[in-house]
């Protein structure tokens, strides 16, 4: 729990030292055509060049990050809005951080160099003094502007991916809060109608039902699980509905060996299997059979909730078709425009139905 504050400072070094790389780029970039316009000898404008951006540089921009890490007191923040000072101590840290790397960064050419020329300018030619602080001065104070700017720009595209990422955590919550008691309802009302028919069946449904519930709601509280374990939560749906259908429903859950550690949504196709019995077999006097099959293609996770029953039939009285749409937008939530949900006539002479979930694999 300690290592991520420890090591929030290493991490701020990074934008630091890349900032002064693109300043001393951008000197050089400036110097070789200067060096060549005035007839001045290249290395030297270089050497001087390079040394007081180096010095202004670390002054300057060392000097912004201390200052507004003292002024916010957020030593171990990782917003870059922390490391802004605000102008007026801005201001007094380019007016030190130009001094001290005018200064220094000549003494560093003369030292590359051999020569002597920021001792002359520092002992007997004060305009020279004035000259250098202002040609110093002008492209700290730029630099400063860009640099803020972009810190800016990048503090604000954090906060809206932040935000982003929280209004998606809450649809998906919300989505999810719904698909509970959707189903619940459905099967109470199933099991009201039983009680008048068949109060015996009715007493094994609503066993069948308590044991459900206790297997499920564990399960529905988590972000993923396996696919293992989303094909035991509908088999254990799929003998709560043949309590109540009887001989009318048949089940068959095929599940590869290789695909069932796979994570998924949960409660992923418990909807979709709802669906089915309820618009597919339901309206069918001899009822008929409900497969779910899994299959991979490539990089994405094929899923097939197939029924015999009546097929593609929609009229104005079959339903707010809440489960399909729910899952859609929880694919759509999760996995943006990777995952999708279709619906279709099944190809085969036993007809029916067939819903199709795609959805990128994760391990």
């Amino acid at each position: 729990m300690t290592a991520a504050p420890l090591a929030a400072p290493a991490r701020r070094l990074s934008p630091f030292l890349r900032r002064g790389a693109l300043s001393l780029v951008v000197a050089t970039l400036v110097s070789v055509p200067g060096a060549f316009a005035l007839g001045h000898d290249l290395a030297r404008m270089l050497a001087y060049t390079l040394g007081i951006t180096l010095c202004c540089w670390f002054f300057i921009d060392g000097g912004r990050v201390v200052a507004g890490r003292l002024l916010h007191r957020q030593v171990l923040a990782g917003e870059p809005a922390h490391d802004w000072p605000g102008w007026p101590a801005m201001s007094l840290v380019l007016l030190v951080g130009t001094v001290l790397g005018a200064g220094l960064g000549s003494l560093l050419g003369d030292l590359l160099t051999g020569g002597d020329s920021a001792a002359r300018v520092l002992l007997g030619h004060p305009r020279g003094v004035v000259a250098m602080l202002l040609t110093t001065i002008v492209p700290g104070i730029a630099a400063t502007l860009y640099f803020h700017s972009r810190g800016r720009l990048a503090a604000t595209e954090a906060r809206v991916q932040q935000a982003q990422r929280e209004a998606a955590e809450n649809q998906l919550r919300l989505l999810e809060s719904q698909l509970e008691p959707h189903m619940l309802f459905n099967t109470l009302a199933n099991l009201r109608v039983l009680i008048g028919l068949d109060p015996p069946r009715a007493q094994a449904m609503l066993d069948q039902l308590i044991a459900f519930l206790r297997a499920t709601l564990n399960a529905s509280r988590v972000g993923r699980h396996a696919l293992s374990a989303e094909y035991s939560r509908l088999a254990d749906y799929l003998a709560l509905m043949q309590v109540r259908m009887g001989e009318r429903l048949q089940t068959r859950l095929d599940l590869p060996d290789a695909l069932a550690a796979l994570a998924v949504p949960p409660l992923l196709l418990q909807p979709l299997v709802e669906n089915a019995i309820q618009h597919g077999l339901e309206p069918r006097v001899e009822g008929g059979r409900v497969e779910v099959g899994a299959a991979r293609d490539g990089d994405t996770l094929v899923l097939t909730v197939r029924d015999t029953g009546v097929g593609l039939q929609p009229s104005p009285g079959s339903g707010t078709h809440f489960g399909l749409q729910q899952v859609r937008d929880r694919l759509a939530t999760l996995y943006g425009a990777a995952a999708s949900l279709t619906l279709g006539g099944a190809t085969d002479a036993e007809g029916g139905t067939c819903a199709t979930v795609r959805l990128p694999i994760e391990a």
